[in-house]
Formats: structure tokens, C-alpha cells, sequence
């Protein structure tokens, strides 16, 4: 068995390995030495990156890319059940491991940090993996991005640290067994998983009861769902409880935070003392996303003051407010922000980056479960913008529900006087946007599915 391979992983196959959590467990197997084999959809950059390390990977679904030697085969839960290599693998008698359970076997005998909330979780655990290795700590990192420096969204590391953005959606993260876990906000989403509030607060809760004995849990003091959860967890005489926020009882208050172009600075109390640093991505939301990396590096006994110097070094993650180019004095910036709480925490994020300049907004739905609970919340928030574009549903993972379609959000979104188009070809709409930009103009692009494409696409109509 190689170093540090659980023996279940030694030859695992990843149906759907292009994907942001298959990859990464897949990337730090083959850096680990495991013979990493697996399928995906479609040709990728993600794809060609595991090819580089080693890994075998086949375009398309079918029975006979699964060897019969596989030791596993791993799944997230999009993977459904007539997949013909996950009916293979059931006719084989091979294991089926799902994600989330290989992951907390990367963890196994690693000081981990699981971070996890229903939005923010990708930029924090990019942050804490960057501020890291910055510390020369090495740590081993599983992120649902690609970090805009080094450009993955997964490494092993020789340290003792591993990183790890923990999934709600379908309750895997109540897989990991962390000794500081992070809570960044709980708010109701996934529906097609989870009924209500209260399901939601059930599963944070047992989420923070896998933290090990005398290990902390650092949660915003501001955000209302966290704050009730706050309140259901203090039973855990075995955990501390480490919060964050503006709030005057915060055990790390967030004392100003002042916007600086595409950046911020932030000032922390930590302890009775003050702390300066920078963000390198404006918007008060990343500013308290930062503060939560730093609290959680603090409960590892990292330095406050080391950790606020190298969380300066933070360049981004790919899809989070990244700034994808400039062309006829018109800036493009893609969004990965698909629920309403995220949408708006973006556009004010603009807004405040770019007070004077046009903010026109494209955006992509994604699911038609969210948009059946969502869509007047999402059309609110694009009323934010000076004028959107909006596509049809992404539908992901889902089938169409009937009558669920963008006009939710396109009604709502006039009814808060918003000026929107709604656009069903996806390719009429680089020419469109390149009609109404102007110089000095910001373009987002926003939305969980393949509306990212479109940035470059706008960024040539406007060269033309």
C-alpha cells in the first residue's frame, strides 16, 4: 500500500472526476502515489491537469472505462443510479465510496479545518490555504474553486494541516471529524435536500458535534442563522465556541472595514488589540470571510499577526468577483453568486469597488428547485443593477419543474423596478451586452453554471 493511501483508495475510479470536489480528492491521490483512473462528461482543463499528474481520465460514461482491478469507485451525489460504470461497478461487486466519505479518509490523523456555511465557504477555505502555505505550514488543501495564484483547487501538502471546504447540500459534511470547524452562515437553500429551517439547524448541529474533543468551532456572531445555532451548540461543553463579526460580543470583532478599489482593508480587535490587513477582493461579506480564516488559523495557535500578513497574500478565486478583462474601456468580472443572499453581497460589493461606474449584469439561475423557492429573492437583488440580462435555467443535476422557468425572476425583478431582457439563446448574448456597455461600464457575469464561458466571449464583441 503506497504512504499515506487508505487501502480503499489505492486504485479508486471518480465517475464525474471534472467535477470541483471529484478533482480535487483525485489530485491529492495521485500526488499521494494512488493509481487514479475516472470519467467525466466533457474535455477540460480539469481533466488535462489530472493527465499531468497521472491520472487516467475518459470523456464520456461507460462500462468499460471502470477496470475490473478498481479498488473503489467514488461518487458525488449528482452521480445517478442507471450510470453505466456505477452499474458496472455493482455487477463487479466494487465499493462505492461516496465523495465525501474519501475525503475524511484524506483527513485521517491531520489537523483539519472543515469549513462550511451556505455561502462563502470556497473563499475562506482558499484563503486559510493560501495564508498556509504562505507560512510555509504546507498544508493539504481540498477547495470547490481554483485559487486564482497556483491555480488548483487541491494539493497534498507535507504538513500537518488539511484545509477542507465542507458540503451542507447533501450532508456530507457531517462526514469530518475537524478539530476547528467553521460556520459561516446557515441560511435555508438546497431545497430539493432539506424541508425547512429546522432540517438545516439539525444538520449544523451534528456537523459541529463531530468536531474533536477540545476543538473549537469559530461562527459569525452577526449572521441570524448562525446565531441560533450558536445558541443550540454552547451544550457542547467539549467545544469552544470562538465567534466573529461586528457585533460589540464578538470574541473577534471586526472594527472597520474600509474599501480601497478592488480591495479592502480590515481592521480586526483580537484580544484587546488591534489588527490591520488587506483583502485582495472588495466587499464587507470577503472582508468577514478573512476575519473567519484568521480566528480559525488563531485556534490552531497560529500568530494573529502572522496570519494577517500572509492572508494579504490572497489573490483570488477563480469565479469570485475574478476580473476576467478590459476592452474598450468596459471591465468584465465573473461571478460564481447564484442564491440572493450571494447575488446581493456581490453587486453591493460593486457598487461600492466602483460607485460611479454602470453595473450590467448577466445572469445564469442555477436549478430549478432554487428558482422555484428563490426566483422573487433573486429578481430583488438584480434591481441592484442598472440593468441584467437574464438566461434560462441551468438545471445542473435536475429535470424541469413544470412551470418554473427565469420569468419568476424577470417578473420580480421589474417589479422592483429593475431594467431587465430576458435572453434564451445563450450565444446572442456577447453581441447584446457589447451593444449596451459603455466605457467606464462593469459587466458581471453571475450564476453557478456555464454563464462563465460568456466573459471572454463579451471581452472579444467589445475588442471587434
Amino acid at each position: 500500500m503506497a504512504p499515506g493511501i487508505p487501502a480503499a483508495m489505492e486504485r479508486p475510479h471518480f465517475i464525474g472526476i471534472g467535477g470541483a470536489g471529484m478533482s480535487g480528492i483525485a489530485k491529492i491521490l495521485t500526488q499521494r502515489g494512488a493509481k487514479v483512473a475516472g470519467s467525466d462528461a466533457k474535455e477540460s482543463g480539469t481533466a488535462e491537469a489530472l493527465r499531468a499528474l497521472g491520472a487516467t481520465v475518459h470523456i464520456g460514461h461507460a462500462a468499460g472505462h471502470l477496470a475490473d482491478d478498481a479498488s473503489c469507485v467514488v461518487v458525488s451525489s449528482a452521480i445517478r443510479a442507471d450510470n453505466p460504470e456505477l452499474v458496472r461497478a455493482a455487477e463487479l461487486s466494487i465499493p462505492v465510496v461516496h465523495r465525501s466519505d474519501a475525503l475524511a479518509s484524506l483527513m485521517g490523523g491531520l489537523r483539519a479545518i472543515a469549513v462550511a456555511g451556505t455561502h462563502g465557504k470556497t473563499t475562506t477555505t482558499s484563503m486559510l490555504a493560501v495564508a498556509l502555505s504562505e507560512l510555509n505550514l504546507d498544508p493539504s488543501y481540498a477547495i470547490g474553486g481554483d485559487l486564482a495564484g497556483p491555480g488548483t483547487n487541491a494539493a497534498h501538502g507535507e504538513g500537518q494541516i488539511f484545509v477542507a471546504e465542507a458540503d451542507e447540500s447533501d450532508r456530507s459534511f457531517q462526514k469530518y471529524d475537524p478539530e476547528v470547524a467553521i460556520v459561516l452562515n446557515v441560511e435555508l437553500d438546497h431545497h430539493a435536500n432539506y424541508a425547512s429551517m429546522d432540517e438545516i439547524y439539525e444538520s449544523f448541529e451534528t456537523f459541529a458535534g463531530k468536531i474533536v474533543p477540545d476543538g473549537t468551532l469559530v461562527i459569525a456572531a452577526d449572521q441570524p442563522g448562525a446565531v441560533e445555532l450558536t445558541e443550540r451548540v454552547r451544550a457542547l461543553s467539549s467545544v469552544k465556541v470562538v465567534t466573529y463579526g461586528e457585533s460589540e460580543t464578538a470574541d473577534v470583532r471586526v472594527h472597520k472595514v474600509t474599501p480601497r478599489g478592488l480591495t479592502s482593508e480590515v481592521t480586526v480587535i483580537l484580544n484587546g488589540k488591534y489588527l490591520t490587513f488587506t483583502v485582495s477582493v472588495p466587499g464587507r461579506h470577503y472582508a468577514h470571510n478573512a476575519v473567519a480564516a484568521l480566528a480559525a488559523g488563531v485556534a490552531l495557535g497560529i500568530p494573529a499577526h502572522n496570519l494577517a500578513s500572509a492572508l494579504g497574500k490572497y489573490t483570488g478565486v477563480k469565479r469570485r468577483l475574478q476580473l476576467k478583462g478590459e476592452a474598450a474601456g468596459v471591465q468584465v468580472i465573473d461571478s460564481y453568486a447564484h442564491h440572493p443572499t450571494e447575488m446581493t453581497a456581490d453587486l453591493e460589493a460593486m457598487r461600492g469597488a466602483a460607485s460611479d461606474a454602470r453595473l450590467l449584469v448577466v445572469f445564469q439561475p442555477h436549478l430549478f428547485s432554487r428558482t422555484q423557492e428563490l426566483g422573487a429573492e433573486m429578481g430583488q437583488a438584480l434591481a441592484l443593477a442598472d440593468a441584467s440580462v437574464v438566461l434560462d435555467i441551468y438545471p445542473a443535476r435536475e429535470d424541469p419543474i413544470p412551470g418554473i422557468t427565469s420569468d419568476l425572476i424577470i417578473d420580480a425583478a421589474r417589479s422592483a423596478g429593475a431594467d431587465v431582457t430576458a435572453v434564451h439563446d445563450k450565444s446572442a448574448v456577447p453581441e447584446a451586452i457589447a451593444g449596451m456597455a459603455k466605457p467606464g461600464d462593469l459587466v458581471l457575469t453571475m450564476g453557478a453554471g456555464d454563464v462563465t464561458d460568456l466573459g471572454p466571449q463579451i471581452l472579444d464583441h467589445l475588442s471587434s
